[in-house]
Protein backbone atom coordinates (compact mmCIF):
# COMPACT_ATOMS: atom_id res chain seq x y z
CA UNK A 1 0.00 0.00 0.00
CA UNK A 2 1.48 3.02 -1.28
CA UNK A 3 0.97 6.26 1.44
CA UNK A 4 1.59 10.16 -0.27
CA UNK A 5 5.26 11.65 1.03
CA UNK A 6 4.66 13.27 4.61
CA UNK A 7 6.71 16.45 5.81
CA UNK A 8 9.44 14.72 8.39
CA UNK A 9 8.41 15.84 12.07
CA UNK A 10 10.97 18.30 13.49
CA UNK A 11 13.63 17.03 15.73
CA UNK A 12 12.50 18.15 19.20
CA UNK A 13 15.00 20.67 21.11
CA UNK A 14 17.28 18.82 23.66
CA UNK A 15 15.50 18.26 27.00
CA UNK A 16 16.08 20.74 29.37
CA UNK A 17 17.38 18.58 32.61
CA UNK A 18 14.73 17.95 35.43
CA UNK A 19 15.78 16.79 38.25
CA UNK A 20 13.26 13.86 39.05
CA UNK A 21 12.00 12.96 41.99
CA UNK A 22 12.82 9.68 44.01
CA UNK A 23 10.47 7.42 43.76
CA UNK A 24 8.88 5.72 46.96
CA UNK A 25 9.84 1.91 47.05
CA UNK A 26 7.19 -0.96 46.79
CA UNK A 27 5.51 -1.18 49.90
CA UNK A 28 2.72 -4.45 48.94
CA UNK A 29 2.59 -6.81 46.51
CA UNK A 30 -1.19 -6.59 45.89
CA UNK A 31 -2.03 -3.60 45.31
CA UNK A 32 -4.40 -2.60 42.27
CA UNK A 33 -2.73 -3.83 38.90
CA UNK A 34 -3.99 -0.53 36.96
CA UNK A 35 -1.67 -1.35 33.61
CA UNK A 36 -4.40 -0.43 31.38
CA UNK A 37 -4.90 3.14 32.17
CA UNK A 38 -2.18 3.47 29.68
CA UNK A 39 -4.94 3.14 27.50
CA UNK A 40 -5.98 6.48 27.85
CA UNK A 41 -2.10 7.45 27.13
CA UNK A 42 -2.09 6.35 23.76
CA UNK A 43 -5.74 7.32 22.80
CA UNK A 44 -4.66 11.12 22.79
CA UNK A 45 -2.28 9.63 19.97
CA UNK A 46 -5.55 9.67 18.09
CA UNK A 47 -7.86 12.21 19.23
CA UNK A 48 -6.55 14.98 17.43
CA UNK A 49 -7.44 13.23 14.32
CA UNK A 50 -10.83 14.26 14.08
CA UNK A 51 -10.59 17.59 13.36
CA UNK A 52 -11.05 18.90 16.21
CA UNK A 53 -9.86 22.89 16.77
CA UNK A 54 -5.67 23.01 16.87
CA UNK A 55 -6.35 25.64 19.77
CA UNK A 56 -8.46 23.36 22.17
CA UNK A 57 -5.65 20.70 22.18
CA UNK A 58 -2.68 22.76 22.14
CA UNK A 59 -4.28 24.43 25.13
CA UNK A 60 -3.95 21.36 26.91
CA UNK A 61 0.17 21.19 27.00
CA UNK A 62 0.40 22.93 30.37
CA UNK A 63 -1.25 20.09 31.90
CA UNK A 64 1.50 17.55 31.04
CA UNK A 65 4.79 16.79 34.07
CA UNK A 66 7.62 16.93 32.55
CA UNK A 67 10.56 14.55 33.12
CA UNK A 68 14.40 14.10 31.82
CA UNK A 69 14.72 10.23 31.01
CA UNK A 70 17.64 10.76 28.35
CA UNK A 71 19.54 12.95 30.60
CA UNK A 72 23.43 12.20 29.81
CA UNK A 73 22.87 8.93 28.75
CA UNK A 74 25.62 7.26 26.44
CA UNK A 75 26.06 4.33 23.58
CA UNK A 76 22.57 4.14 23.08
CA UNK A 77 20.85 2.07 20.52
CA UNK A 78 20.66 3.10 16.91
CA UNK A 79 17.45 4.63 15.85
CA UNK A 80 14.79 3.18 13.59
CA UNK A 81 11.84 3.57 11.40
CA UNK A 82 8.94 5.26 13.27
CA UNK A 83 8.84 5.78 16.60
CA UNK A 84 9.04 3.72 19.91
CA UNK A 85 7.66 5.05 22.76
CA UNK A 86 7.95 3.84 26.59
CA UNK A 87 5.10 3.82 28.58
CA UNK A 88 5.05 3.30 31.90
CA UNK A 89 2.21 2.72 34.47
CA UNK A 90 2.61 4.21 38.50
CA UNK A 91 0.32 3.40 40.78
CA UNK A 92 -1.35 6.35 42.55
CA UNK A 93 -4.32 5.92 44.66
CA UNK A 94 -3.96 9.20 46.79
CA UNK A 95 -6.73 10.73 44.86
CA UNK A 96 -9.19 8.29 45.06
CA UNK A 97 -11.93 8.96 47.23
CA UNK A 98 -12.39 6.51 50.20
CA UNK A 99 -15.53 5.90 49.50
CA UNK A 100 -14.10 4.79 45.74
CA UNK A 101 -11.11 2.18 47.41
CA UNK A 102 -14.26 0.39 49.70
CA UNK A 103 -16.20 -0.12 46.55
CA UNK A 104 -13.59 -1.08 44.51
CA UNK A 105 -11.13 -2.82 46.87
CA UNK A 106 -8.53 -0.48 46.74
CA UNK A 107 -6.90 -0.08 49.93
CA UNK A 108 -3.37 0.37 51.23
CA UNK A 109 -1.09 3.25 51.13
CA UNK A 110 0.24 3.67 47.18
CA UNK A 111 3.71 2.87 46.34
CA UNK A 112 4.55 4.95 43.36
CA UNK A 113 6.36 2.54 41.70
CA UNK A 114 5.80 0.78 38.07
CA UNK A 115 2.97 -1.68 37.49
CA UNK A 116 2.72 -2.00 33.80
CA UNK A 117 5.84 -1.38 31.06
CA UNK A 118 4.43 -1.23 27.35
CA UNK A 119 6.49 -0.44 24.36
CA UNK A 120 4.28 1.06 21.53
CA UNK A 121 5.87 1.02 18.26
CA UNK A 122 3.97 3.84 15.93
CA UNK A 123 4.64 3.53 12.26
CA UNK A 124 6.56 5.61 9.94
CA UNK A 125 3.62 6.36 7.96
CA UNK A 126 1.22 6.82 10.65
CA UNK A 127 -0.75 3.84 10.12
CA UNK A 128 -0.42 1.21 12.54
CA UNK A 129 0.36 0.49 16.29
CA UNK A 130 1.86 -1.76 18.07
CA UNK A 131 1.78 -2.59 21.72
CA UNK A 132 4.34 -5.40 23.35
CA UNK A 133 3.70 -5.82 27.32
CA UNK A 134 6.83 -6.26 29.61
CA UNK A 135 5.66 -8.25 32.69
CA UNK A 136 6.90 -6.12 35.71
CA UNK A 137 8.46 -9.61 36.89
CA UNK A 138 10.70 -10.21 33.57
CA UNK A 139 14.73 -10.58 34.86
CA UNK A 140 16.22 -7.78 33.93
CA UNK A 141 19.67 -6.27 34.62
CA UNK A 142 20.04 -2.66 35.46
CA UNK A 143 23.37 -0.99 33.99
CA UNK A 144 25.80 0.65 36.68
CA UNK A 145 24.76 3.77 37.69
CA UNK A 146 25.25 6.46 40.06
CA UNK A 147 22.26 7.19 42.39
CA UNK A 148 21.52 10.99 41.90
CA UNK A 149 19.90 11.29 45.61
CA UNK A 150 23.08 9.91 47.73
CA UNK A 151 25.65 9.90 45.39
CA UNK A 152 26.32 6.39 45.84
CA UNK A 153 27.81 4.17 42.79
CA UNK A 154 25.89 0.83 41.86
CA UNK A 155 27.78 -1.68 39.62
CA UNK A 156 25.56 -3.63 37.06
CA UNK A 157 23.25 -6.04 38.61
CA UNK A 158 20.19 -8.20 37.63
CA UNK A 159 16.64 -7.34 39.12
CA UNK A 160 13.00 -7.33 38.30
CA UNK A 161 12.27 -4.96 35.69
CA UNK A 162 10.24 -2.81 37.57
CA UNK A 163 12.60 -2.16 40.54
CA UNK A 164 14.52 0.01 37.85
CA UNK A 165 12.45 2.46 38.16
CA UNK A 166 12.16 2.37 42.24
CA UNK A 167 15.98 2.46 42.13
CA UNK A 168 16.94 4.94 39.43
CA UNK A 169 13.84 6.80 38.22
CA UNK A 170 12.59 6.80 34.59
CA UNK A 171 16.44 7.24 33.41
CA UNK A 172 17.33 4.35 34.56
CA UNK A 173 14.04 2.47 33.07
CA UNK A 174 14.62 3.51 29.94
CA UNK A 175 18.33 2.85 29.87
CA UNK A 176 17.67 -1.07 31.22
CA UNK A 177 14.16 -1.66 28.85
CA UNK A 178 16.86 0.16 25.80
CA UNK A 179 19.59 -2.59 27.07
CA UNK A 180 16.71 -5.54 26.84
CA UNK A 181 14.88 -4.77 23.88
CA UNK A 182 17.94 -3.54 21.18
CA UNK A 183 15.40 -0.47 20.17
CA UNK A 184 16.31 3.04 20.92
CA UNK A 185 13.52 4.40 22.84
CA UNK A 186 12.00 8.26 21.45
CA UNK A 187 9.83 9.27 23.76
CA UNK A 188 8.97 8.43 27.49
CA UNK A 189 5.21 8.61 28.80
CA UNK A 190 4.16 7.90 32.46
CA UNK A 191 1.21 7.65 33.94
CA UNK A 192 -0.65 8.21 37.24
CA UNK A 193 -3.91 6.58 37.46
CA UNK A 194 -5.78 8.37 39.01
CA UNK A 195 -8.07 9.88 36.94
CA UNK A 196 -8.30 6.58 34.77
CA UNK A 197 -12.11 6.22 36.06
CA UNK A 198 -13.25 9.40 35.18
CA UNK A 199 -11.67 8.95 31.78
CA UNK A 200 -13.43 5.71 30.96
CA UNK A 201 -16.87 7.69 32.76
CA UNK A 202 -16.08 10.74 30.24
CA UNK A 203 -15.90 8.79 27.29
CA UNK A 204 -19.02 6.95 27.34
CA UNK A 205 -17.54 3.48 29.13
CA UNK A 206 -16.41 1.05 27.27
CA UNK A 207 -17.73 -2.17 26.11
CA UNK A 208 -16.34 -5.57 26.99
CA UNK A 209 -17.35 -9.49 26.37
CA UNK A 210 -16.30 -12.36 27.39
CA UNK A 211 -17.11 -16.00 26.92
CA UNK A 212 -17.04 -17.10 30.58
CA UNK A 213 -17.66 -15.50 33.80
CA UNK A 214 -14.87 -14.03 35.33
CA UNK A 215 -14.64 -13.45 39.48
CA UNK A 216 -12.55 -12.34 41.62
CA UNK A 217 -12.39 -11.90 45.33
CA UNK A 218 -9.43 -9.20 45.35
CA UNK A 219 -10.60 -6.95 43.25
CA UNK A 220 -14.37 -7.40 43.15
CA UNK A 221 -14.68 -8.00 39.56
CA UNK A 222 -17.86 -10.30 39.17
CA UNK A 223 -19.21 -10.62 35.44
CA UNK A 224 -21.19 -12.72 33.78
CA UNK A 225 -20.58 -14.47 30.28
CA UNK A 226 -21.83 -11.62 27.56
CA UNK A 227 -21.36 -8.46 26.88
CA UNK A 228 -21.19 -5.58 29.57
CA UNK A 229 -20.91 -1.71 29.60
CA UNK A 230 -18.21 -1.11 31.66
CA UNK A 231 -18.21 2.50 33.83
CA UNK A 232 -14.46 3.52 35.59
CA UNK A 233 -14.78 1.86 37.99
CA UNK A 234 -15.97 -1.81 36.79
CA UNK A 235 -13.17 -1.25 34.04
CA UNK A 236 -11.08 -0.67 36.49
CA UNK A 237 -11.37 -4.14 38.49
CA UNK A 238 -11.21 -5.59 34.65
CA UNK A 239 -7.82 -4.61 34.21
CA UNK A 240 -6.08 -5.44 37.19
CA UNK A 241 -7.87 -8.58 38.18
CA UNK A 242 -5.15 -11.39 38.23
CA UNK A 243 -7.28 -14.34 40.28
CA UNK A 244 -9.67 -14.82 38.01
CA UNK A 245 -8.22 -17.86 36.14
CA UNK A 246 -4.70 -19.79 36.15
CA UNK A 247 -2.92 -17.45 33.99
CA UNK A 248 -2.23 -14.86 36.76
CA UNK A 249 -0.04 -11.98 35.43
CA UNK A 250 -0.34 -13.02 32.00
CA UNK A 251 -3.67 -13.58 31.54
CA UNK A 252 -4.62 -10.46 33.42
CA UNK A 253 -1.58 -8.31 30.66
CA UNK A 254 -4.23 -10.04 27.54
CA UNK A 255 -6.98 -8.36 29.55
CA UNK A 256 -5.41 -4.80 29.86
CA UNK A 257 -4.75 -5.51 25.73
CA UNK A 258 -8.21 -6.10 25.46
CA UNK A 259 -9.39 -3.50 27.04
CA UNK A 260 -7.24 -1.13 25.34
CA UNK A 261 -8.01 -1.76 22.12
CA UNK A 262 -11.76 -1.42 23.05
CA UNK A 263 -10.73 1.83 24.08
CA UNK A 264 -9.00 2.91 21.40
CA UNK A 265 -12.52 2.31 19.49
CA UNK A 266 -14.47 4.27 21.51
CA UNK A 267 -12.23 6.96 21.55
CA UNK A 268 -11.49 7.48 18.21
CA UNK A 269 -15.60 7.52 17.23
CA UNK A 270 -17.11 10.75 15.74
CA UNK A 271 -18.89 11.03 19.52
CA UNK A 272 -15.42 11.68 21.11
CA UNK A 273 -13.30 13.30 18.02
CA UNK A 274 -16.42 15.23 16.72
CA UNK A 275 -17.21 16.90 19.78
CA UNK A 276 -14.98 19.31 21.04
CA UNK A 277 -16.42 19.53 24.67
CA UNK A 278 -16.38 15.71 24.64
CA UNK A 279 -12.76 15.54 23.41
CA UNK A 280 -11.75 18.18 26.15
CA UNK A 281 -12.94 16.58 28.81
CA UNK A 282 -11.53 13.85 27.41
CA UNK A 283 -8.12 15.16 27.39
CA UNK A 284 -8.18 17.14 30.33
CA UNK A 285 -8.65 13.66 32.23
CA UNK A 286 -5.83 11.76 30.42
CA UNK A 287 -3.62 14.54 30.72
CA UNK A 288 -3.82 14.97 33.97
CA UNK A 289 -2.13 12.05 34.87
CA UNK A 290 0.68 12.00 32.43
CA UNK A 291 4.38 12.57 32.77
CA UNK A 292 6.45 12.69 29.31
CA UNK A 293 9.65 14.00 28.14
CA UNK A 294 10.55 17.69 27.27
CA UNK A 295 9.94 16.73 23.78
CA UNK A 296 6.72 15.26 23.68
CA UNK A 297 4.19 17.82 23.85
CA UNK A 298 0.55 18.33 22.48
CA UNK A 299 2.25 19.58 19.48
CA UNK A 300 4.30 16.79 18.84
CA UNK A 301 1.46 14.35 19.54
CA UNK A 302 -0.53 16.21 16.87
CA UNK A 303 1.92 15.59 14.62
CA UNK A 304 1.05 11.91 14.80
CA UNK A 305 -2.66 12.70 14.87
CA UNK A 306 -3.03 14.43 11.70
CA UNK A 307 -1.77 11.30 9.51
CA UNK A 308 -3.80 8.71 11.51
CA UNK A 309 -7.55 9.75 10.26
CA UNK A 310 -8.39 6.09 8.98
CA UNK A 311 -6.72 4.79 12.41
CA UNK A 312 -8.82 2.19 14.30
CA UNK A 313 -8.56 -1.54 16.26
CA UNK A 314 -7.90 -3.30 13.09
CA UNK A 315 -4.70 -0.64 12.98
CA UNK A 316 -3.17 -1.98 15.86
CA UNK A 317 -1.83 -4.68 17.09
CA UNK A 318 -0.88 -6.76 21.41
CA UNK A 319 1.44 -9.16 22.12
CA UNK A 320 3.36 -9.86 25.37
CA UNK A 321 7.26 -10.27 24.98
CA UNK A 322 7.81 -14.05 24.37
CA UNK A 323 9.05 -15.88 27.47
CA UNK A 324 11.07 -18.73 28.05
CA UNK A 325 11.12 -19.81 31.67
CA UNK A 326 8.61 -18.69 34.49
CA UNK A 327 9.06 -19.00 38.27
CA UNK A 328 12.68 -18.67 37.62
CA UNK A 329 14.24 -18.19 40.90
CA UNK A 330 16.69 -15.41 41.23
CA UNK A 331 18.37 -15.02 45.10
CA UNK A 332 17.55 -11.66 46.44
CA UNK A 333 15.05 -11.18 43.86
CA UNK A 334 12.69 -14.00 44.01
CA UNK A 335 10.53 -14.79 41.32
CA UNK A 336 11.22 -13.62 37.96
CA UNK A 337 10.28 -14.87 34.71
CA UNK A 338 12.89 -15.02 31.60
CA UNK A 339 12.53 -14.02 28.14
CA UNK A 340 12.26 -16.28 24.95
CA UNK A 341 15.71 -15.10 23.62
CA UNK A 342 15.04 -16.03 20.17
CA UNK A 343 11.80 -15.31 19.71
CA UNK A 344 12.03 -11.56 21.83
CA UNK A 345 15.43 -10.86 19.60
CA UNK A 346 13.01 -11.61 16.51
CA UNK A 347 10.02 -9.81 17.72
CA UNK A 348 12.12 -6.72 18.71
CA UNK A 349 13.88 -6.83 15.20
CA UNK A 350 10.24 -6.72 13.32
CA UNK A 351 9.63 -3.43 15.27
CA UNK A 352 12.97 -2.02 14.18
CA UNK A 353 12.15 -2.85 10.87
CA UNK A 354 8.90 -0.88 10.99
CA UNK A 355 7.07 -4.21 10.51
CA UNK A 356 3.81 -5.27 11.50
CA UNK A 357 3.70 -7.95 14.02
CA UNK A 358 0.61 -9.79 12.86
CA UNK A 359 -1.61 -9.40 9.26
CA UNK A 360 -3.39 -6.50 8.90
CA UNK A 361 -7.30 -6.44 7.11
CA UNK A 362 -7.13 -3.73 4.33
CA UNK A 363 -8.28 -0.50 5.75
CA UNK A 364 -12.37 -0.39 5.16
CA UNK A 365 -12.92 2.26 2.01
CA UNK A 366 -14.71 5.54 2.83
CA UNK A 367 -18.67 5.55 2.48
CA UNK A 368 -20.00 7.10 -0.71
CA UNK A 369 -22.06 9.62 -0.18
CA UNK A 370 -25.45 8.30 -0.52
CA UNK A 371 -27.94 9.48 -3.24
CA UNK A 372 -31.32 11.53 -2.98
CA UNK A 373 -33.59 9.14 -3.40
CA UNK A 374 -31.29 6.35 -1.41
CA UNK A 375 -33.16 4.31 0.78
CA UNK A 376 -31.96 4.88 4.53
CA UNK A 377 -28.75 2.58 5.82
CA UNK A 378 -29.96 -0.88 7.52
CA UNK A 379 -30.04 -0.07 11.35
CA UNK A 380 -26.78 -1.45 12.47
CA UNK A 381 -27.66 -4.73 14.45
CA UNK A 382 -26.63 -5.11 18.55
CA UNK A 383 -23.31 -6.24 19.11
CA UNK A 384 -22.69 -10.12 19.95
CA UNK A 385 -21.09 -11.99 22.53
CA UNK A 386 -17.85 -13.88 22.41
CA UNK A 387 -18.45 -17.57 23.12
CA UNK A 388 -16.30 -20.65 24.01
CA UNK A 389 -16.91 -22.68 21.18
CA UNK A 390 -16.56 -20.71 17.55
CA UNK A 391 -19.17 -20.78 15.12
CA UNK A 392 -17.64 -22.74 12.57
CA UNK A 393 -16.32 -25.92 14.91
CA UNK A 394 -20.63 -26.49 15.68
CA UNK A 395 -22.91 -28.38 13.55
CA UNK A 396 -26.53 -27.64 13.37
CA UNK A 397 -29.98 -29.28 11.90
CA UNK A 398 -32.78 -26.28 11.57
CA UNK A 399 -36.62 -27.19 11.68
CA UNK A 400 -39.39 -24.89 11.33
CA UNK A 401 -42.00 -25.37 13.95
CA UNK A 402 -44.59 -22.82 13.25
CA UNK A 403 -46.91 -22.98 10.47
CA UNK A 404 -44.72 -19.99 9.00
CA UNK A 405 -43.68 -20.49 5.50
CA UNK A 406 -39.45 -20.55 5.16
CA UNK A 407 -38.83 -19.96 8.72
CA UNK A 408 -37.12 -22.65 8.83
CA UNK A 409 -34.98 -21.47 5.66
CA UNK A 410 -34.35 -17.79 7.00
CA UNK A 411 -33.18 -19.26 10.22
CA UNK A 412 -30.62 -21.82 8.74
CA UNK A 413 -29.30 -18.71 6.37
CA UNK A 414 -28.58 -16.38 8.95
CA UNK A 415 -26.87 -19.07 11.51
CA UNK A 416 -25.27 -20.08 8.29
CA UNK A 417 -24.05 -16.22 7.74
CA UNK A 418 -22.83 -16.36 11.27
CA UNK A 419 -20.40 -19.08 10.75
CA UNK A 420 -22.13 -21.78 11.62
CA UNK A 421 -21.94 -25.37 10.25
CA UNK A 422 -25.69 -26.06 9.02
CA UNK A 423 -26.75 -28.43 6.89
CA UNK A 424 -28.38 -26.07 4.39
CA UNK A 425 -31.94 -28.20 4.89
CA UNK A 426 -34.31 -26.97 6.81
CA UNK A 427 -36.80 -29.40 7.86
CA UNK A 428 -40.53 -29.29 8.95
CA UNK A 429 -40.89 -30.03 12.88
CA UNK A 430 -43.54 -32.31 13.76
CA UNK A 431 -44.59 -30.22 16.31
CA UNK A 432 -46.49 -26.69 14.00
CA UNK A 433 -47.15 -24.73 17.32
CA UNK A 434 -43.44 -24.15 18.80
CA UNK A 435 -43.89 -20.62 20.70
CA UNK A 436 -40.04 -20.19 21.90
CA UNK A 437 -37.07 -21.66 20.25
CA UNK A 438 -35.48 -24.89 21.28
CA UNK A 439 -32.07 -25.95 20.89
CA UNK A 440 -31.69 -29.82 21.96
CA UNK A 441 -28.19 -31.12 22.43
CA UNK A 442 -26.16 -33.83 23.60
CA UNK A 443 -24.37 -33.09 27.01
CA UNK A 444 -21.48 -34.13 25.55
CA UNK A 445 -21.23 -31.27 23.16
CA UNK A 446 -22.77 -28.58 26.12
CA UNK A 447 -20.13 -25.70 25.86
CA UNK A 448 -21.28 -26.26 22.19
CA UNK A 449 -24.88 -25.67 23.15
CA UNK A 450 -24.44 -22.43 25.07
CA UNK A 451 -22.24 -20.55 22.34
CA UNK A 452 -24.95 -21.97 19.89
CA UNK A 453 -28.14 -20.34 22.70
CA UNK A 454 -26.30 -17.00 22.92
CA UNK A 455 -27.03 -16.81 18.98
CA UNK A 456 -30.18 -17.51 19.79
CA UNK A 457 -31.54 -15.34 22.73
CA UNK A 458 -34.31 -16.44 24.28
CA UNK A 459 -34.44 -19.52 23.00
CA UNK A 460 -34.87 -22.72 25.56
CA UNK A 461 -31.67 -25.26 26.22
CA UNK A 462 -33.07 -29.02 26.23
CA UNK A 463 -30.31 -31.62 26.76
CA UNK A 464 -30.78 -35.06 24.92
CA UNK A 465 -28.29 -38.10 25.74
CA UNK A 466 -27.36 -39.94 22.43
CA UNK A 467 -28.25 -37.04 20.10
CA UNK A 468 -24.86 -36.49 18.71
CA UNK A 469 -22.08 -33.48 17.42
CA UNK A 470 -25.20 -32.20 15.55
CA UNK A 471 -27.57 -29.81 17.18
CA UNK A 472 -31.30 -29.38 16.62
CA UNK A 473 -32.89 -25.88 16.55
CA UNK A 474 -36.44 -25.87 16.13
CA UNK A 475 -37.81 -22.31 15.24
CA UNK A 476 -40.47 -20.81 17.35
CA UNK A 477 -43.08 -18.25 16.28
CA UNK A 478 -40.42 -16.09 19.37
CA UNK A 479 -37.71 -15.82 16.64
CA UNK A 480 -36.43 -12.66 15.49
CA UNK A 481 -32.95 -12.54 14.47
CA UNK A 482 -29.36 -14.55 14.96
CA UNK A 483 -27.16 -12.34 17.22
CA UNK A 484 -23.61 -12.33 15.81
CA UNK A 485 -20.90 -14.12 18.00
CA UNK A 486 -17.45 -15.33 17.38
CA UNK A 487 -15.03 -17.19 19.78
CA UNK A 488 -12.65 -15.59 21.73
CA UNK A 489 -9.52 -14.59 18.85
CA UNK A 490 -6.21 -17.16 20.05
CA UNK A 491 -3.04 -15.56 19.79
CA UNK A 492 -1.41 -16.40 16.43
CA UNK A 493 2.06 -16.95 15.47
CA UNK A 494 5.71 -16.78 17.44
CA UNK A 495 4.64 -13.87 19.03
CA UNK A 496 0.99 -14.75 20.18
CA UNK A 497 0.23 -11.82 18.56
CA UNK A 498 -3.41 -10.40 18.04
CA UNK A 499 -5.06 -7.17 15.70
CA UNK A 500 -7.28 -5.23 17.74
CA UNK A 501 -10.25 -5.53 15.63
CA UNK A 502 -10.42 -9.21 16.70
CA UNK A 503 -10.43 -8.18 20.84
CA UNK A 504 -13.25 -5.89 20.90
CA UNK A 505 -16.93 -6.99 20.46
CA UNK A 506 -18.23 -8.49 17.44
Amino acid sequence: MSHPRRSPVPTPPRPRPVRPGKPRSRQQDERPRWGMRLATTLSVLVLGAGGVGHAVVTSLDGGIGRVDPFRDMKNRPQGSRGTNILLVGTDGRDKITPEEKQKYRLGGAPCHCTDTIMMVHVSADRDRVSVVSLPRDSYAEVPEHTDEATGQHHPQHPVKLNAAYAEGGPSLTVRTVENMTGLKIDHYLEVDFTSFMKTVDVVGGVQICTARPMKDSYTGLDLTAGTHQLGGGEALQYVRSRHTDGSADLGRMQRQQRFLAALLEKATSNGVLLNPVKFREVAQSLLSSVRADEGFGVEEMLSFTAAMKGFSPSSSDFTTVPLGQLGVQIKGIGSTVKWDETKSKKLFQLLHDDQPLAPHAPPKPAPKPAAKDAKPPEPRKAPGSIVEVAPDQIKVQVFNGTRTDGLGRRVDDALHATGFKTTGAPRASTNLDMHRTLIEFDPRWDRSAKSLALALPGSELRAVKGLGATMKVTAGADFKDVVPVRAEEQPQGDFGTVTGDRVVCP
